[in-house]
């Protein structure tokens, strides 16, 4: 296949890669146990099934047609599976967690903390006979928690607080507090385990943190969470850290190294230093880039505490190794040249090639950290879609831009040609020269035979 040809096929997908973003709805979250730091001492404790009514009254709207006017936050965390309300109740708080019914309801669970590891959680569901479990645990690590025996403070079910009916079930609970600002971890599963406290769980549907802000005020109206917005959740550190992460790598694999790569696309044919700039673009200024993104990325998953393999991950990895594998091949390729008896060394036709190829990688690495990894780790909302549509716009922009310097290609080749050397020249020169002596002998030679024959005819006709 000609050369340019596979070039084409490269900037064919990237194209498709934008395509296909924009084709596609953003996926389904994918459980990640991600949250960050500590305990803020709004602990809880062991397991109760109580039975519940099947319809009862929010703690918000009791006993009165007056609006009730209570201390309290209320939060919907991630992609809103539920939301949490907070209420306070003298040295008592009031947790109020409902599903929205987006997916089908398995348990509901939250933590006093910001990680998962050593982070007391209360964790309930609803039960077929119209009862509620209720289950202190705690976990290691990014395992299943298991249950409590003895938890630092007892949570304690409210079934008559609870509404165990419709597609929204509101799961109560109580627990001794004065915390005013408590940050949780969230968990939503899809499917209910069995009714005892300790039983196994299935691994959650998303999970995040978030923190409510008990000093706001809140009214009967106001605690109807379905459907309202987490609100303003302050950014955890390790947050502040991906996201830091996130601006440097992307800024200096998908700004600084395409750049690098167009520089060398429309400069090569008529500038003669365009390898130092190509080259002080591509390791000297985007690798502390991408170096220092990718060292950012390790440094928030130790402040997260916990480390979740993923995709993105994995990605990251093999895409810094081929980064630096590509700057070792452009080195060796300008220091040590290596000569072809057809023109452009294959190695360079390669290092173009594998450079699209890291490109188009890069692209898809970043599209999957804003869509998947961010919420996935955070519990947050997924990124506004403008984000999305400029990564598709620069993918097309991009791709036109390279497809344009191509028309270079014609050129560049004919400056790559090899030359004759000196020594050739010598040679075709004196080559030559002995055939043109040798012509000039045979002709001597014909000529001399002409004379010769001319003379004998006369000495013929004389004779005669």
């Amino acid at each position: 296949m000609p050369p340019i040809r596979l070039l084409g096929t490269f900037l064919c997908l990237f194209l498709f890669l934008g395509a296909l973003a924009a084709a596609s709805p953003s996926r389904g979250r994918s459980p990640a146990d991600n949250d960050d730091g500590g305990d803020n001492g709004d602990d809880v404790q062991p397991s109760q099934s109580v039975a519940g009514a099947t319809s009862t009254t929010s703690l918000a709207a009791t006993s009165t047609n007056t609006t009730a006017v209570l201390q309290g936050d209320v939060q919907c965390p991630g992609s809103q599976l539920m939301c949490v309300t907070g209420i306070v109740n003298g040295s008592t708080i009031t947790y109020e967690l409902q599903s929205t019914g987006s997916q089908s309801l398995g348990w509901m669970a939250i933590g006093f903390g910001e990680q998962m590891a050593n982070t007391p959680m209360v964790i309930m569901w609803l039960n077929a006979d119209g009862t509620i479990t209720l289950s202190q645990r705690q976990a290691s690590g990014q395992n299943m928690p298991t249950p409590v025996a003895s938890p630092p403070k007892v949570a304690t079910a409210q079934p008559t607080l609870s509404t165990l009916t419709g597609s929204q079930p509101v799961l109560t609970f109580t627990i001794d507090g004065t915390a005013t600002q408590v940050p949780l971890i969230w968990a939503f599963g899809s499917t209910r385990p069995a009714e005892a406290a300790g039983s196994t769980i299935q691994q959650h549907l998303e999970s995040g943190t978030f923190t409510l802000d008990l000093t706001k005020t809140l009214t009967s109206n106001s605690t109807s969470r379905v459907g309202s917005s987490a609100g303003s959740v302050p950014l955890l550190s390790y947050q502040k850290t991906i996201i830091a992460h996130a601006v440097v790598v992307t800024f200096g694999f998908l700004f600084l190294l395409p750049a690098g790569v167009l520089l060398a696309r429309y400069t090569r044919t008529y500038y003669p230093r365009w390898f130092t700039a190509h080259w002080v673009i591509q390791a000297g200024i985007a690798g502390p880039f991408i170096v220092v993104g990718c060292v950012l990325g390790y440094v928030a998953v130790n402040q997260q505490g916990s480390d979740v393999s993923s995709p993105h991950k994995r990605i990251g990895t093999i895409l810094l190794a081929l980064y630096l594998c590509q700057c070792v091949l452009g080195a060796f390729i300008h220091f040590v040249k290596i000569r072809f008896r057809f023109g452009r060394p294959p190695q360079n036709y390669f290092h173009a090639i594998f450079g699209l190829v890291i490109l188009a990688l890069a692209f898809y690495q970043v599209h999957i950290g804003y869509d998947e990894e961010w919420p996935n780790t955070t519990g947050r909302s997924p990124v506004a879609n403008v984000v999305n549509i400029v990564w598709i716009v620069w993918i097309v922009v991009f791709a036109l831009l390279y497809s344009g310097g191509l028309a270079y290609l014609p050129r560049q080749w004919r400056q790559e040609r090899p030359k004759a050397s000196p020594t050739d020249q010598d040679k075709g020169v004196q080559s030559n020269d002995e055939e043109g002596s040798q012509s000039n002998d045979h002709a001597g030679v014909q000529l001399n035979n002409q004379e010769t024959h001319q003379l004998q005819m006369i000495r013929n006709r004389a004779a005669g």
